[in-house]
């Protein structure tokens, strides 16, 4: 008896000093369910495999001994410093290991680092050409997809990585969704444009689009600007020019009434002492 209440108050406690998350803390409880649905795919959706091949089967067989063994897909760590999102690096990063170097010797760290190159892409939604830093990787890709527009917008933010791509990933998205601007001039080029892409429209909001891309530190400033533009105080001296401008009107108005009754009296007692006019037939 005694050990079943002190599970039913190990669970109330566990409740009750459950951890929280980043999104109940302070300002972040304030952000939108647009952002959070970018942050899940950004941050918490598992990237494709890159740097190693996953096995699909859930068991192997050793060649060797005939064991059968279970299968562990464990992703290797990656690094990701501060250049990679200077460019579209195609799932790409950094990898932190050992390398035995002589049989003889211990092994020493070594860093595995792609193989990065300059190069120059062409948005057709955004009309203009884009000279970026890619991998051979980010290549292929894009050659994959029949284009870079095509790669961007079906590619996950988890495996986009850099801060460049998702931005030119939101700009895209926002010129569809005014429909294709920058081709004004040319009307039939413009709807080839827009018809072509447009069915990526129909996987975001324009909440979604609004919020999409951002980084930790821009949503909690955005939530904060509105947060304030609606606090926004008002100087005393407009609500006090306002309350004078409402007096004023209201003065004017009874002045005007005033006047009116003034006139209308007048005017009833000059008819009865007017001899010439007409009398009220009885």
């Amino acid at each position: 008896m005694a050990s079943s209440r002190i599970q039913a108050t190990a669970r109330q406690l566990s409740k009750t000093f459950k951890k929280k998350s980043r999104f109940d803390i302070g300002i972040a409880s304030e952000l939108p369910q647009a952002y959070k649905k970018f942050w899940r795919e950004w941050k918490v959706l598992k990237p494709a495999a890159v740097h190693f091949i996953p096995q699909e089967s859930k068991w192997k067989r050793d060649e060797f001994t005939g064991e059968t063994l279970p299968v562990q897909n464990i992703p290797i760590p990656l690094k990701h410093p501060a250049e990679i999102h200077e460019g579209i690096w195609g799932g790409e990063a950094v990898i932190k290991g050992f390398q035995k170097r002589d049989e003889r010797r211990r092994r020493v760290p070594h860093y595995w680092v792609p193989v990065l190159k300059r190069t120059v892409v062409r948005s057709e939604v955004l009309n203009t050409h884009l000279s970026v830093t890619v991998t051979d990787r980010t290549i292929n890709l894009i050659n994959d997809h029949y284009g870079f527009d095509h790669y961007l917008l079906k590619t996950p933010a988890c495996d986009l990585v850099s801060m460049l791509a998702l931005k030119l990933k939101k700009q895209i998205l926002i010129e569809l969704m005014n429909g294709c601007p920058r081709y004004a001039n040319n009307p039939q080029k413009q709807k080839e444009i827009y018809d072509e892409y447009k069915t990526y429209l129909s996987s975001y909001t324009p909440e979604e689009i609004e919020w999409y891309g951002l980084t930790w530190y821009e949503a909690l400033t955005k939530v904060a600007k509105q947060k304030e533009a609606e606090n926004k105080p008002v100087p005393l001296k407009n609500i006090y020019r306002k309350k004078l401008v409402e007096k004023l009107k209201a003065a004017e108005t009874e002045d005007k009434n005033n006047a009116t009754d003034e006139i209308s009296t007048t005017t009833s007692w000059l008819s009865k002492m007017n001899p010439f006019g007409k009398k009220d037939e009885a």
